[in-house]
């Protein structure tokens, strides 16, 4: 009697721990996030945009009025994801540079953050080390250093970078020793370095800090599993700018990845793509097409991404991406081609991950081998990279070591999405 009361007390308890559990689970709510699903398109204008347009137009030396247009570009670029923005603030800042008589040091460091975005990182570090020489805003240029060598690989370098301009009250310096901790793979003090952040950008009342430490830190949130965290922060940073795209697609994340919620997922990309033209936006499209089993739209995001990356001047700035493409679309020589042009232009080991699979796909797995134990086991914890070294250890018979990384990747199954997951418990 006594062993069947003690039974029926631990059915019961593991009942009640088995609701509490099912409550825990975060769902996302549409009522959330809609109205922002239908705010209009970032205006390509302001007054003053308009303002020192008219003074450049003017007098094509004046050098204050091509920083200023320059930065109004970038804006209507990150708001628009048009790349004619992002080249003609290029342009601004190269006309600056050549006009300015003082001061150069800072336009340097601006045309060096625009070649940063363009993924021109070695003219970006020619430029960050002229500024150097230049002399003023010493700590701007080694903060500037430690960005261009983290692209580049450069880990050393970097990190003395990062010393060098060590200040536990600085919001640039902390989002960087964040950006480092990730690097190394401690998450936690990553997290808490970007929450540091993140509170001095609440203080600064600068719109531009915050709304960028914000979803800075809901990515973080997120690789931590802490998705509720993740959300809210994507939320936040809707209520600072409606128009943000990259928040949008975090949440589009939340709901494919976490909740398999293809058709939601898809909603949400697709108000996102109607008023923004990044490319990568149609590839997480044919990814959540993939997921949902409709071979069509996938083809048709694929072609979109394909059409839009065929714009010169892209440049360099979707080689990861089209190397992906590329093997998705079993053009594995050309996939190949385009990798080892990666890994010359910024040799870090997702690049070298890039191009092991793509020998791999190629079918020579013992130069993927090769590469992936010479720059990548030990020196990144990104999980798709890691996941690609899997499968090269796995073609090569390296059971021991696909079994270790299957533990690992396991924990990252969010960040990996649901595509991903079936590959990685496969291996």
């Amino acid at each position: 009697m006594e062993a069947t009361k003690i039974k029926l007390i631990l059915l019961i308890t593991v009942l009640l721990f088995s609701c509490k559990e099912e409550e825990k689970v975060f769902k996302t709510d549409k009522k959330d996030y809609d109205r922002y699903l239908t705010s209009t398109p970032v205006k390509t204008t302001s007054k003053y945009f308009q303002l020192w347009d008219s003074k450049i137009k003017q007098d094509s030396l004046q050098t204050m009025g091509l920083a200023n247009v320059a930065g109004e570009y970038n804006r209507f670029f990150q708001g628009t994801g048009d790349i004619k923005y992002l080249k003609m603030a290029e342009r601004s800042l190269e006309k600056a540079l050549e006009a300015a008589a003082l001061g150069k040091a800072g336009y340097m460091r601006a045309l060096a953050r625009n070649y940063i975005s363009q993924h021109r990182f070695r003219e970006a570090l020619e430029l960050a080390r002229s500024a150097r020489k230049q002399g003023s805003g010493a700590n701007a240029t080694q903060a500037l250093l430690f960005d261009v060598h983290m692209e580049l690989g450069n880990y050393e370098e970097a990190h003395a970078y990062l010393d060098s301009i060590q200040n536990m009250s600085d919001f640039g310096y902390l989002i960087r020793l964040a950006k480092w901790n990730d690097h190394k793979g401690d998450l936690d003090t990553a997290i808490r370095f970007m929450e540091k952040a993140y509170d001095r950008a609440k203080m600064s009342n600068n719109r531009d800090l915050l709304l960028w430490s914000t979803t800075n830190l809901a990515d973080f949130y997120g690789h931590a599993g802490r998705i509720e965290n993740s959300y809210k922060l994507y939320l936040k940073a809707l209520e600072i700018d409606p128009q943000n795209a990259y928040a949008k697609k975090g949440i589009a994340w939340i709901v494919y990845s976490h909740e398999r919620n293809g058709e939601e997922a898809l909603r949400i990309m697709d108000s996102i793509i109607q008023k923004h033209q990044s490319p990568e936006y149609d590839l997480l499209k044919a990814e959540i097409a993939e997921f949902m089993g409709n071979e069509v739209l996938k083809l048709q995001a694929l072609d979109n991404f394909h059409k839009k990356v065929g714009n010169v001047d892209y440049g360099e700035m979707y080689n990861a991406h089209n190397v992906d493409f590329l093997i998705a679309m079993d053009v594995t020589e050309k996939a190949l081609k385009l990798a080892k042009r990666e890994v010359g232009n910024r040799p870090t080991p997702e690049t070298y991950g890039l191009l092991a699979y793509s020998y791999l796909k190629k079918g020579q797995k013992e130069k993927a081998l090769l590469l992936v134990k010479t720059h990548i086991d030990g020196k990144t914890y990104e999980p798709s990279t890691l996941s690609q070294a899997a499968e090269v250890y796995k073609a090569n018979g390296e059971n021991k070591k696909v079994q270790e990384l299957k533990q690992e990747l396991t924990g990252a199954l969010y960040e990996l999405g649901p595509v991903k997951e079936h590959q990685i418990l496969s291996l």
